[in-house]
């Protein structure tokens, strides 16, 4: 189930917002003037949608209505909430209700760097993002890891019967030469790019090299072998787009170095001169794109609604204007829809398709 529409009434006492969500293209941008609410929306959103949020919303507000695409809809009074205590508790009711219903996610990532409170802050923040970008690379690497761990439990399952199958193998499809060959030559690739991806590692098996005409009985054995490679291949099918999306995005946007994946460092970088680069000394608004992206990908829940505040506060031009596109093939891998807020004309480039501009007032 996905929001199809979200309102609000009396944000501030003030303003009244409609925000149809574009589903089909799963990506929505609101904009607007300074002080028309478009942070604070997105905050009062995760507030009323996030299982944490236990506490009378810190936003005034009227009513925030989320409608969803099964016609259903879920409203929110603000005035009762601060009414009486028999308000509150509705409100947690509703709370309960509409977190059992969708996942919301507020990212802010913007907000950990540029902080302008004193230099206390910044230190602080930047040591946080630090953190964030060794964190992540250290699950990154535990979540590889566990999924070499079940590659080679169903390997040794699969292997450990293999003999008995093949010489029981009554109903397998019949496959030709060239299909055989196919087949074995597209494994070949796969597993060639899951090495790249880190997730195996390269042995000294040769490639079955195959003769011309393949007779009955070697087709019976690799009929077996191929269905069980693709069986073992195809676990790493998720985290493997995921990784190749990621390392494409990066490699495309930062200069003089690139991403690289393994199992123990999780991901790692080298410049082009081949010196080997933490990712924590990457620059500011490098680690900003790294720790987004891998949220993106990795840490957020199919048909989640992730909130984006202002991400053009950590991207330079060039990056703005490739953030649509590169989030585009995000919500399409990780099965995602995002509400952003803006100010940057670059983000929106030319999908103002996508936009919803909040107004005030008799505008």
């Amino acid at each position: 189930m996905r929001i199809n529409q979200i309102s609000v009434t009396d944000l501030f006492g003030v303003f009244n917002h409609v925000i149809p969500l574009n589903l089909e293209d799963r990506i929505t941008i609101i904009y607007g003037k300074n002080g028309v609410g478009k942070t604070k929306l997105l905050k009062l959103i995760y507030e009323i949608c996030s299982s944490v949020c236990y506490e009378t919303p810190s936003i005034n507000f009227g009513q925030l209505t989320l409608s969803f695409d099964n016609n259903e809809t879920l409203k929110v009074d603000g005035r009762k909430i601060e009414d009486s205590p028999e308000g509150h508790e509705l409100f947690l009711d509703q709370i309960s209700s509409i977190y059992s219903k969708i996942n919301v996610r507020l990212i802010e990532d913007t907000r950990l760097l540029y902080s302008t409170a004193n230099n206390r802050t910044q230190h602080y923040n930047r040591q946080s993002m630090l953190q964030t970008v060794s964190n992540y690379a250290q699950e990154l690497a535990k979540n590889i890891q566990a999924k070499i761990t079940e590659y080679g439990t169903l390997s040794q399952s699969l292997d450990r019967t293999f003999p008995a199958r093949v010489v029981q193998q009554q109903a397998m499809p019949k496959l030709d030469d060239e299909s055989l060959k196919n087949k074995l030559n597209n494994l070949e690739k796969r597993r060639s790019e899951l090495i790249d991806y880190g997730l195996l590692i390269q042995d000294n098996n040769q490639d079955i090299k195959l003769q011309e005409d393949i007779d009955e009985s070697t087709k019976k054995i690799l009929a077996v072998y191929i269905e069980d490679a693709e069986k073992k291949l195809s676990l790493f099918d998720d985290i493997a787009r995921k990784i190749d999306l990621l390392t494409r995005i990066i490699n495309n946007k930062f200069n003089y170095k690139h991403m690289k994946i393994n199992k123990n460092g999780g991901f790692n970088f080298a410049t082009d001169g081949g010196k080997l680069l933490h990712p924590t000394k990457l620059s500011s608004g490098e680690q900003h794109e790294l720790v987004l992206l891998y949220e993106l990908l990795f840490k957020v829940e199919p048909n989640s609604l992730i909130l984006i505040d202002e991400p053009e506060l950590s991207l330079h031009v060039e990056w703005q204007v490739q953030f649509l596109k590169d989030l585009q093939e995000i919500t399409k891998l990780s099965n995602i829809d995002v509400l952003i807020a803006t100010h940057s004309p670059d983000i929106i480039h030319d999908r103002w398709d996508l936009t919803v501009e909040l107004k005030g007032p008799g505008e």
